[in-house]
C-alpha cells in the first residue's frame, strides 16, 4: 500500500511555510479520536485575544509563513474568527478553515467569504447518519452535509476531510458516492493517527489490513472514473507500512503551530512529549520562537538521532519517523518511531494490531472526549453491528 498523499517533500529553506492556529480546544462534538490534549483546557481566559492572535499572523508573514490553518477545536466557537480571517487575508496569507461545520450558517460562509478565506476543509465520519451521530456524540451528519452543499454553492474550493478507522472504513465507497454527489474538489481519506484520544482508543479504532486494502482498491477504481474532476487522497496509518511517515516534513522545518494559550509547538501533538517546555507568543516573538526555542531545535537536524537512525540511508526521508509516537509507544522521544521496522521496538506495533484483532475480541465502548480530566472515563456505546 503505497502512502499516498502522506509525504510531501518541500524544502521551506528555514522557513514556517505553514502556520496552523488552534483558536480553541473548545469543539461541540466529542470525537474519541480527537487530537485535543487528554486534559484540554476550556477556560476561554486562556485563549489568546484577538490583538494577540493578530499580533502572531504579523509575525508569522514577516517569517515567511504562506498558508495558514484556522483549526482548534472547533475555530467557529470563536466570535472574532471573520476578523482574523480578514486580517489573514490583507497580509496575504492563503487561509484555509478546518472545521466540523457545527456553527457554519450560510450567513457566517458570507462573511467569511467576505473576509477573504480562501478555502474550507469540512470533516465527515461517516456515510452514514446513525454512525456519524454516535461517533462524534451529536446529531450532525445532517447539518454536515447540508454545510458541504453550502459551502460548494458559494465558489469555496473544498476538502473533505474523512477520519478512518475500524467503524467507518468498509464504507469508503459510499463515502466516495457522496462526495461526488456533492461536488468536492478534495477527498482526504485520512487514517487517524494513534496519539491522544485515538490512543486511548487504539483497540476499537484500528482496521485490520484486509479492510485498508479493500478500501484503497475503491479508492483506485473511483479515481480512474472520475478523472481530474475529484482529487483523492488515501493516507494510510503507518501501523502497517515497515516505515513511519516524515515527521512534519522535519521537526521545526516548514510547521509552525500555536495552540489556543500561544504555546508554539513543531505540531499539534506535540505536549504530549513530556520534558519539553512550549514557550508562548505572550512571552517571546515569534522569530525566537522559531529559530532559538530549545523545543524547536531539539530534534532539528540529525545531531539527536541515535542508531538505528543515525547511520541509516533513509534517514532524510522519514527523519527517524515521529518523535510524539516514539515517546508514546516507547517513553523516549529520541528512540527510533517503533513504526519502522528497523526499530528495536518495532514488536509493539505487532503486538498492538494482534492484540486489537485478537480471535474473538469484542469492541469495547469508546472513550468520548470529554471534560478535562487526567483520566477520561466517560464512554458511549457503538453498536457492535459496526465492528469489523
Amino acid at each position: 500500500m503505497p502512502k499516498d498523499g502522506s509525504v510531501v517533500r518541500l524544502d521551506g529553506q528555514g522557513k514556517p511555510l505553514w502556520l496552523v492556529l488552534e483558536l480553541t480546544y473548545r469543539c461541540p462534538l466529542k470525537c474519541p479520536w480527537c487530537s485535543n490534549p487528554l486534559d484540554f483546557a476550556r477556560r476561554e481566559d486562556a485563549e489568546l485575544t484577538t490583538e494577540e492572535w493578530k499580533r502572531v499572523l504579523r509575525e508569522g508573514r514577516e517569517l515567511g509563513a504562506l498558508q495558514l490553518g484556522f483549526t482548534g477545536g472547533e475555530p467557529l466557537l470563536r466570535d472574532d474568527l471573520e476578523e482574523l480571517v480578514a486580517a489573514a487575508s490583507a497580509l496575504g496569507y492563503y487561509t484555509n478553515l478546518i472545521t466540523s461545520g457545527v456553527g457554519l450558517s450560510e450567513e457566517r460562509l458570507l462573511a467569511l467569504k467576505q473576509a477573504g478565506l480562501n478555502q474550507i476543509q469540512l470533516s465527515l465520519q461517516s456515510s452514514e447518519r446513525e454512525l456519524t451521530d454516535r461517533l462524534v456524540g451529536a446529531r450532525a451528519h445532517d447539518l454536515k452535509v447540508k454545510v458541504a452543499h453550502q459551502i460548494k454553492a458559494h465558489g469555496f474550493p473544498m476538502v473533505l476531510n474523512v477520519p478512518v478507522f475500524r467503524h467507518n472504513v468498509d464504507q469508503v465507497a459510499d463515502i466516495l458516492a457522496l462526495a461526488e454527489d456533492i461536488g468536492v474538489d478534495y477527498l482526504e481519506f485520512a487514517n487517524i493517527q494513534y496519539y491522544n484520544w485515538a490512543l486511548l482508543n487504539r483497540d476499537e479504532l484500528l482496521p485490520t489490513r484486509a479492510q485498508l486494502e479493500a478500501a484503497e482498491l475503491a479508492v483506485q477504481a473511483a479515481r480512474a472514473r472520475l478523472g481530474e474532476r475529484m482529487t483523492i487522497y488515501f493516507v494510510i496509518p503507518d501501523y502497517y507500512e515497515g516505515r513511519p511517515k516524515a515527521c512534519m516534513n522535519g521537526w521545526g522545518s516548514i510547521h509552525l503551530t500555536i495552540a489556543p494559550d500561544g504555546a508554539a509547538m513543531p505540531c499539534q501533538e506535540a505536549r504530549v512529549i513530556e520534558g519539553l517546555s512550549f514557550p508562548t507568543v505572550r512571552e517571546h516573538s515569534l522569530a525566537w520562537l522559531w529559530n532559538e526555542s530549545p523545543t524547536f531545535r531539539k530534534f532539528r537536524g540529525e545531531e539527536w538521532m541515535r542508531e538505528p537512525c543515525r547511520s541509516c540511508s533513509e534517514r532524510e526521508q522519514d527523519f527517524g519517523g515521529c518523535r510524539c509516537q516514539a515517546f508514546l509507544l516507547t517513553g523516549d522521544a529520541c528512540n527510533t518511531d517503533p513504526a519502522c521496522s528497523r526499530s528495536p521496538a518495532h514488536h509493539l506495533i505487532g503486538e498492538a494490531i494482534a492484540q486489537a484483532h485478537a480471535p474473538g475480541r469484542t469492541l469495547k465502548p469508546l472513550v468520548m472526549r470529554s471534560e478535562p480530566r487526567s483520566e477520561p472515563r466517560s464512554r458511549a456505546r457503538i453498536g457492535a453491528d459496526h465492528a469489523a
